[in-house]
């Protein structure tokens, strides 16, 4: 018989809070009825609401906080604040303990980054923890990272992320050799900085385990769908994803205003509805929601704060996919493969 996956809620993270958790919470449980869901919150809140939610009431262990994480605190005013009794934070805890296979929460992205390192510590051959993100593509999905969690990173960090994010395209996209490429400023060897250069130099040359280490990709690469896992420092991973994002809601505007714009564009609306319905699920930022901080000794997701109970769903589901494809041990066995490997090197030479 399986293990049955626990999942630990930040019921007041996010813009809404426990207006989106709960709502989120019982579409989990409608769609994965033997997943486990245990909330933190304040009690006096969630109580009354989950009366609205009968099978999430009946199913969902409580945790009572009295401490929330605002949207706007600095990390290392939240860590002082809410070390050991916030929602988030006991959401954290709840995985080192064992409590939880994973932790989701939709708050304050610094502090929930300040909190999981500092709960959970980065995992052994791991310096700094990165933010993976899963992109949509031609070709299907992408994972890219970091996207935020740090920003510069030397050489082997680099090489650090891209075991971390292929450790997840195959927890997640079942792919046993992910493709994996470096962003850079062009695809040439002489071009970009010289971290990213020495990265290149060393994938290419050591050849890790459970990857294949395809080159130097291009900002338009990642749309595109040329590899599994983009690999870049999270100030230009930041970027990229906003600039993405600013970029689907300037083109679902530009739409939006051509298609109502004379009536002969609404009569071919009409015609066109399915084609328009098919590309508006394509392009939804809710069924991709869901950032992963690697790197850490547990998985923590963080969704969207301004999200929906349709994208914290998506969030709480992706969490579900790792833990049940054991997301940890496969990044702990990769790692152990890549460091066996660089002592071998080292001894030969």
């Amino acid at each position: 018989m399986s293990k049955k996956i626990c999942i630990s809620l930040d019921a007041m993270g996010g813009d809404y809070g426990v207006d989106v958790v709960l709502p989120a919470a019982d579409m989990v449980l409608q769609r994965c009825p033997s997943i486990e869901l245990l909330l933190f919150g304040d009690l006096k809140v969630i109580e009354p609401m989950l009366e609205e939610y009968p099978r999430l009431k009946q199913a969902a262990l409580l945790r009572h906080c009295d401490v929330s994480i605002g949207m706007d605190e600095k990390p290392s005013q939240a860590l002082r604040k809410g070390r050991g009794k916030s929602s988030m934070w006991q959401s954290i805890a709840a995985v080192k303990n064992g409590e939880a296979d994973v932790a989701v929460s939709a708050g304050n992205t610094g502090a929930l980054m300040a909190m999981a390192k500092f709960c959970l510590r980065t995992m052994s051959g791991i310096e700094r923890p990165a933010l993976a993100a899963i992109w949509p593509t031609m070709r299907g999905e992408s994972i890219v990272l970091d996207v935020g969690a740090t920003i510069g990173a030397d050489a082997q960090q680099l090489i650090d992320f891209a075991i971390l994010g292929c450790a997840m395209s195959r927890s997640i996209h079942g792919i046993n050799q992910p493709t994996v490429g470096l962003l850079n400023v062009g695809v040439e060897e002489v071009k970009g900085v010289e971290e990213v250069r020495t990265a290149g130099k060393m994938l290419r040359s050591l050849s890790p385990p459970n990857l294949v280490y395809s080159g130097f990709v291009e900002g338009d690469d990642i749309g595109k769908g040329a590899v599994d896992v983009v690999v870049t420092e999270g100030f230009a991973g930041n970027i990229a994803l906003k600039t993405a994002e600013g970029t689907v809601k300037q083109f679902t505007g530009y739409l939006r205003a051509a298609m109502n714009r004379t009536l002969m564009s609404k009569i071919g609306y009409l015609f066109a509805r399915g084609a328009f319905a098919r590309l508006r699920a394509k392009l939804d930022p809710r069924k991709v929601n869901g950032g992963v901080f690697l790197g850490l000794n547990g998985i923590v997701i963080k969704s969207h704060g301004g999200s929906d109970a349709e994208g914290f769903a998506a969030a709480v589901e992706l969490a579900y996919d790792m833990a049940r494809n054991e997301l940890i041990k496969k990044i702990s066995d990769d790692l152990a493969n890549y460091h066996r490997g660089r002592f071998s090197e080292a001894e030969d030479n």
